[in-house]
């Protein structure tokens, strides 16, 4: 371009010769007001069980779970995303839906501990059939219509039980309406949607599913969760999420699809998180473990990322530890 100034005149290493002057040019930030703890309640009593394949992550039962949040509010970490592992599956997945069920007794247990704390509570079937699927199979295939009437049970629930925020993950066409409507009918207007709109299916979930037992015990979940090589389909799901009231959109993964989060976030305007799941963690854990990485720079550097990327809000297994790091920054 004509007129142009370039160098020796222009140096652009000038505002990084100093840790001072980057902070002040920088422009991307974490906060802990950004993270989303995920929390895995089961079961039992006296359980404080390690996940192997999740280092530094546990299952806990009832019993053992106040520590861990206050833990998490010392921390400042403002929300958990609930998980249930119920005692016994069934076909249906009842225990979902049961008013005492695992993820409805943590809720409450939660908000004893610190009514101030947001609970959002994942929605989904997976956790609590016996064949592992995420909604009601006739046939051998998920049927679709036949679920939304037993998400949005599990939904209501939830609420009753006093969650803050529910979270529909399991990807069937339709449940962000069933939901809503469910919720509006008894009185739960005010409670959000957090849709898990954009949900591949992924090789990176393999530790998550030890951490809940739910690896289908038949076929896979290509049926209704997305095809990691389609981006534009995406969008149309996003579209279709808000149109039908979710409060909240989502991205999943996180670091292998930074670029959808970015496609999402220029072209809607809802808020938008980003689940850096269980095999983004598990590889970081096991690389810093063999004194491959810096652990802390290389989870630091991918959140950055994924927050530049568009995302407001991280749902993360690091949170306690970002939260501590960013507390001595």
């Amino acid at each position: 371009m004509e007129g142009k100034v370039g160098f020796p005149e222009v140096r652009l290493r000038r505002l990084r010769r100093t840790e001072g002057l980057r902070r002040m040019v920088r422009e991307t930030r974490i906060g802990v007001d950004d993270l989303i703890y995920p929390l895995f309640v089961i079961s039992g009593s006296r359980i404080k069980q390690p996940i192997q394949a999740m280092p530094g992550i546990f299952r806990f039962s009832l019993d053992e779970l106040s520590p861990e949040i206050e833990e998490v509010s010392n921390l400042g970490i403002p929300a958990v995303l609930l998980f249930g592992i119920p005692e016994m599956k069934d076909e249906l997945g009842s225990g979902a839906y049961d008013m005492h069920g695992i993820a409805q007794e943590a809720a409450r247990k939660i908000k004893k501990v610190n009514p101030e704390l947001v609970v959002i509570a994942d929605v989904c079937l997976c956790e609590y059939t016996n064949h592992g699927h995420c909604g009601v199979v006739v046939g051998g295939e998920v049927d679709n219509d036949k679920t939304l009437e037993l998400l949005a049970s599990t939904a209501l629930s939830l609420a009753k039980a006093g969650v803050d925020v529910v979270a529909p993950s399991d990807m069937m066409d339709g449940r962000v309406a069933a939901i809503r409507k469910c919720l509006d009918q008894n009185g739960y207007m005010m409670i959000p949607i957090m849709s898990y709109a954009v949900k591949y299916a992924s090789a990176f979930y393999s530790p998550f599913r030890e951490a809940v037992d739910s690896a289908p015990q038949f076929g896979d979940r290509r049926s209704y969760q997305m095809d990691p090589a389609n981006v534009r389909e995406a969008l149309r799901e996003v579209e279709q999420d808000i149109w039908e009231g979710a409060d909240i959109i989502m991205v999943k993964p996180a670091l292998p699809y930074l670029d959808v989060i970015s496609k999402v976030r220029d072209h809607f305007n809802h808020p938008l998180a980003a689940y850096s799941v269980s095999g983004e963690y598990s590889m970081v854990k096991a690389a810093a473990a063999r004194g491959w990485i810096d652990e802390r720079e290389i989870i630091l550097e991918i959140l950055t990322a994924i927050k530049r990327a568009g995302a407001d809000m991280l749902i993360t297994y690091h949170a306690k530890e970002v939260a501590k790091w960013l507390s001595n920054l």
